[in-house]
């Protein structure tokens, strides 16, 4: 029982009042503390009589020529409560180590994003160059240059760019030529001149020389300059080149015409716009030896040579086609006019020149066919030689739309990777 009220005057339980504990605390004779009162509550010590005087003094209001004054004074039993402040020394004066961390970490998070960001840039010097696309006017003004990445889109079964993709890059080049040197009006290519007469730029022919085919992956440079050709034409020509070796990827040529945007004919060029495009004019040609000659439609034979002709029907355009002229993108024609060359040219050679006539434009309204003569050893069934083929694409009516003649070489081995020189003149 002892024991029991010893541990309890101790260790008090969570329900015990102050009167439960005075209890627990009364010792063996039986009497209780001083302060717990007969009922077992705790009473509070009294005062001595001297603070009793010095309160009533306190709570007495004094009288100033017969007016009470209201003195605050502070009671001795209320204590002023004064908040705990650490001493100063050098760590409690140091910022908030988790902030600080978290603001490093932040920092070192930042910086390694800009470095990863950055990181291609000594593995790939080529990506410094012309990093928006926009181009540049070199050479005096007389030369715009453009680079060009190919991607993955681009590439074809292959694994090397198509034709349709380096013929995109000759036309975005033209167009951000004529933009970059401030002469672009409100038509597509046509300067301001040639706006207000509602003349636009169509092309007559186009004649170029392939080498090899870029990969994926690789940066491509174009440079591009135009020329007088004749009283009312203008040539305008391409080199493009491989942006790391040098090394040239397609040298091309071209000539355009003036045409109204109303009444669909050709125009001649005015004095006003020759004084536009005039001092842009560059007397170099990409390709030294032109196709002067007509090109002749399929079918025809020369020298009795073997021949087998083919022909794909039903083609017409989508929307996607056209351009903001209206008519379909020149580019387009390409692929129309080997819809129609056999699987087995495709598959075994690849293109090694082109040159391409204008005749007609075309609708989307139309329904074009596409023709074509295939003429060398491949007839015979030797797809290790050279192959030229005569191509016609024109409407299901009869008129000729485009005539073109290509010529192509054997594919390169797979372990070679279409990375190797091929000379201009065997092309």
């Amino acid at each position: 029982m002892a024991g029991s009220l010893a541990a309890s005057a101790f260790f008090p339980g969570p329900g015990s009042s102050p009167a439960a504990s005075a209890r627990s605390s009364k010792n063996t004779t039986g009497e209780l503390p001083e302060n717990l009162s007969v009922r077992g509550i705790v009473a509070k010590p009294n005062p001595p009589p001297g603070a009793m005087q010095v309160k009533a003094q306190a709570q007495a209001l004094p009288k100033v020529n017969g007016t009470k004054v209201n003195l605050k004074t502070t009671s001795p039993d209320k204590e002023d409560i004064i908040p705990y402040t650490a001493p100063k020394t050098f760590y409690n004066q140091l910022p908030d180590w988790s902030m600080l961390l978290a603001a490093v970490t932040t920092i070192f998070l930042a910086a390694e994003k800009q470095w990863t960001l950055l990181d291609w840039k000594p593995k790939k010097p080529d990506m410094l160059a012309d990093t928006f696309g926009f181009g540049r006017i070199i050479q005096d003004g007389l030369v715009f240059r453009q680079n060009f990445l190919i991607r993955s889109y681009e590439i074809g079964a292959d694994r090397t760019a198509s034709i349709e993709t380096l013929m995109n890059h000759l036309q975005e080049t033209a167009l951000n030529h004529v933009k970059t040197a401030g002469l672009l009006g409100d038509g597509f290519g046509a300067t301001p001149e040639m706006s207000k007469r509602n003349l636009i730029w169509v092309v007559s022919k186009i004649q170029l020389l392939v080498e090899r085919y870029p990969s994926w992956g690789d940066m491509v440079q174009v440079d591009t300059w135009v020329a007088a050709a004749g009283k009312n034409g203008m040539r305008r020509d391409w080199h493009v080149r491989d942006y790391n070796s040098g090394q040239t990827i397609l040298r091309a040529t071209s000539v355009w015409v003036m045409m109204n945007k109303n009444t669909r004919r050709l125009s001649k060029m005015p004095d006003e716009v020759r004084a536009e495009i005039g001092p842009y004019f560059n007397g170099r040609s990409a390709i030294s030896e032109e196709q002067g000659e007509k090109l002749p439609k399929p079918g025809t034979t020369f020298d009795g040579a073997a021949t087998k002709q083919f022909t794909r029907k039903g083609l017409t355009p989508k929307w996607s086609d056209l351009d903001v002229n209206q008519h379909v993108n020149n580019v387009k024609y390409i692929g129309w006019i080997l819809e129609s060359a056999p699987i087995s040219i495709l598959e075994k050679h690849e293109l090694a020149s082109m040159t391409l006539d204008y005749r007609k434009e075309c609708g989307r309204d139309s329904v074009l066919q596409s023709l074509t003569t295939v003429s060398g050893e491949c007839v015979d069934g030797n797809t290790e030689s050279s192959i030229q083929c005569d191509h016609l694409l024109q409407l299901e009516s009869g008129a000729d739309i485009v005539k073109a003649h290509t010529e192509w070489r054997p594919k390169r081995a797979q372990g070679e990777g279409n990375m190797g020189f091929f000379p201009a003149e065997s092309a």
